[in-house]
């Protein structure tokens, strides 16, 4: 590739590509592959000027090197990263807004009056059709309003004024249809599928691969609590498939032998071997769009009490403009009423709000899947935090392997691996990463892995049973024992770390100690919260009071509760629900769902269990918890903006009807103060939440 460097500082470049026109494909191929590159941490192409900004760290000219070899012939890039990247959207709509304008202003000096009065008239038409068809189904709406305004213009001579009316109306159509779609099409990449490693089926082993060397016709094997990563048909197994990022449906569906599922499709019990039928992840996009777009349930409150009071005001603002005209008899009087209406302004202001600040959302590391759910992270005064993973790092490490009987202390490691490895939770990575730090290999050697939520993994090696979990799992439900001269060493276990009991035949053998060290934020997180609103923090998890207590001091949460179950959680929160509490629950486990299914707003850690992030409300990035804060902030600021935008919409219009009564401005001019002040509005809406807060 030919180009010449425009602008450079260290770390980061600004290029200009020698090409005659880049285009949309064209720009998303290089884009994937700056991105793709190890030294680069951030890539942007505008296909306009056929430029690119990259950011960069390491060696400038190796950089360079990989830039000159770049051929977009050579570049492989998944199908679903074209199908999906949205630069071909806003290329469309930025020429629809640009065309639209140019035709107004540019038609009243390139096409002569007569032809433009039919040209004017036959727009108006269209306008004037949709109202009588929304009359037709028995409604009064804004069609109706739109068509009246317009109709009357027309029939008056006022060409001008129906232009300016309808030219506002259609720029503020394309702004909200770009901006929904824009939001749709961010959002729904932000859920799509993130699989790196599947365990893929040869013979009677499964081996653990990179997603990418799956083709079709592979069988996969998918355990309990994980994402199903491909379309394809079960050909082992059987299992309940919680299809809701799909249909919405919350219910989990069975699957057995010859049934169809789907990427993206989380399996909540049971274990399956499927037959990849599909390795492409477009499909899926294109669901989740889907999802989003018809999902009426995703709205927020207000943003559907904007659009019934918008349809509810139009019989008054028609019923006004008669009044008017009966007590004047002032035709123009009676239009200024006509051009001014509320309903328009917030039809259009309140859903570009929302969906604004969920792209912004997004560009925070926060997914958030409805309006809905950032209303009710503003309107939360309590928030559950789950203790490993969370407040905890994401990356426990295990620091001690204590032996108590005659497996050596790396047997009875590997063999905790070989186990922990099929099961998505941070205590489970950290057993497996100490496993491959000690290069243990360990090869499937048990019969089918059985895993107990918030217990723990019951499997059998050569006919002996073998079980790993927590205290309560292993002594408790599981009836295990220490033998009589391991006593002292399992009483003086340190209380500092969180343990794994692993047990062979009812008889522990070795005791993990994982440290789990505490986010430095935590604490100042918690503060924080409370200083944006937040009356109740708790803490709760399976770990020991004595582990609990600790943690809890040190963050400062005003409860915690320690050694509970799924249910606890979930009964927790229902309870505070019941007391008018709105909740919000964050975790990252499978133990977690249940809590996050019930809470008003649950929130997912990104890198935890698939089914939580599934499951989950909204997802935030696992790197700190700041973001937490940030969300908070982001939906507060939310609603004040959606409050500020009623108000707003109120007083102008209603000044605007006054001085049109009062006969101070004439209904051009109202039509044009109206519509500028909507799309004013429209637009300020689509501005950062979190700049206006700083600001104020």
């Amino acid at each position: 590739m030919k180009f010449i460097i425009k602008h450079e500082i260290k770390g980061r470049l600004r290029i200009h590509v020698f090409q005659k026109r880049m285009t949309d494909t064209e720009a998303d191929t290089l884009c994937w592959f700056l991105e793709k590159q190890e030294n680069v941490t951030d890539a942007k192409v505008y296909e306009r000027t056929a430029d690119a900004v990259i950011c960069y760290r390491g060696d400038r000219e190796e950089l360079l090197n990989i830039l000159r070899a770049f051929s977009y012939e050579k570049v492989d890039v998944p199908e679903n990263v074209l199908a999906s990247s949205g630069r071909k959207l806003n290329s469309a709509y930025r020429e629809k807004l640009i065309a639209k304008v140019i035709l107004h202003y540019g038609g009243k000096f390139i096409i002569p009056y007569p032809v433009r009065k039919i040209w004017l008239t036959v727009k108006a038409a269209g306008y004037i059709w949709k109202g009588l068809k929304c009359l037709k189904k028995g409604k009064i709406e804004v069609p109706v309003l739109d068509a009246t305004a317009i109709g009357v213009s027309v029939l008056r001579g006022d060409f001008s004024t129906a232009g300016s009316v309808m030219l506002l109306l259609g720029v503020g159509e394309i702004l909200e249809e770009w901006t929904h779609k824009k939001s749709v099409g961010d959002l729904a990449r932000s859920m799509s599928l993130n699989i790196k490693k599947v365990w893929l089926k040869k013979g009677e082993q499964e081996i653990l691969v990179d997603a990418s060397d799956i083709s079709r016709e592979d069988t996969v094997v998918v355990h309990m609590g994980n994402v199903i990563p491909f379309d394809g048909v079960v050909s082992g197994g059987e299992g309940m498939v919680n299809q809701a990022s799909l249909t919405g449906e919350s219910l989990p569906v069975r699957r057995t032998e010859g049934q169809s599922v789907y990427a993206g499709t989380v399996l909540e019990e049971g274990e399956l071997e499927i037959q990849v039928k599909a390795v492409s992840g477009s499909t899926r996009f294109e669901k989740i769009a889907a999802m989003i777009e018809d999902s009426e349930k995703l709205k927020s409150a207000l943003e559907s009490k904007a659009e019934h009071l918008a349809d509810r005001l139009v019989p008054y603002t028609l019923l006004g403009t008669g009044l008017v005209w009966l007590l004047t008899r002032n035709v123009t009087k009676a239009l200024s009423v006509l051009m001014v209406d509320f309903s328009c302004a917030l039809k259009l202001a309140m859903p570009i709000a929302v969906l604004s600040a969920i792209r912004e959302a997004g560009e925070s590391g926060i997914t958030v899947k409805g309006g809905k759910y950032l209303e009710a992270v503003a309107e939360a005064d309590t928030i559950v935090f789950d203790k490993t993973g969370t407040l905890t790092k994401a990356k426990p490490t295990v620091k001690e392997v204590i032996v108590f009987g005659d497996y050596p202390e790396d047997e009875a490691l590997r063999i905790a691996a070989c186990l922990e490895e099929h099961f998505p939770h941070s205590m489970a990575k950290a057993v497996v990463d100490a496993a491959k730090k000690r290069k243990l290999l360990h090869e499937e050697m048990h019969s089918k892995v059985e895993y107990v939520v918030a217990h723990g993994i019951s499997s059998h090696i050569e006919e002996k049973k073998v079980v790993i979990g927590s205290s309560h799992f292993v002594f408790e439900d599981e009836g295990c024992r220490v033998r009589p001269e391991y006593q002292d060493r399992f009483a003086g276990l340190s209380p500092e770390y969180s343990h794994l009991y692993l047990a062979v035949e009812q008889e522990l053998i070795a005791v993990i100690c994982i440290e789990d060290p505490l986010r430095e934020e935590a604490g100042e997180m918690v503060r924080m919260l409370k200083a944006e609103g937040i009356s109740k923090v708790v803490m709760m998890t399976g770990d020991s009071e004595r582990t609990a207590a600790s943690i809890a001091k040190r963050v400062g949460v005003d409860e915690y509760y320690s050694e509970v179950l799924p249910e606890d959680k979930a009964g927790f929160i229902e309870r505070e629900k019941a007391s008018g509490r709105k909740v919000i629950m964050i975790g990252d486990g499978i133990n977690d769902s249940p809590a996050l299914s019930a809470a008003d707003a649950g929130v997912a850690i990104s890198d935890g269990a698939e089914i939580a992030r599934e499951i989950a409300d909204i997802t935030i990035a696992a790197d700190d918890l700041w973001e937490i804060v940030t969300l908070k902030r982001l939906a507060d600021t939310l609603m004040k903006r959606i409050h500020k935008n009623y108000r707003e919409i109120v007083g102008i219009n209603a000044g605007l009807i006054a001085l049109g009564v009062g006969g101070v401005i004439q209904p051009t001019t109202s039509a044009l103060l109206h519509n500028t002040s909507t799309l004013a509005i429209s637009l300020r809406s689509m501005g950062d939440l979190l700049t206006e807060k700083q600001n104020n």
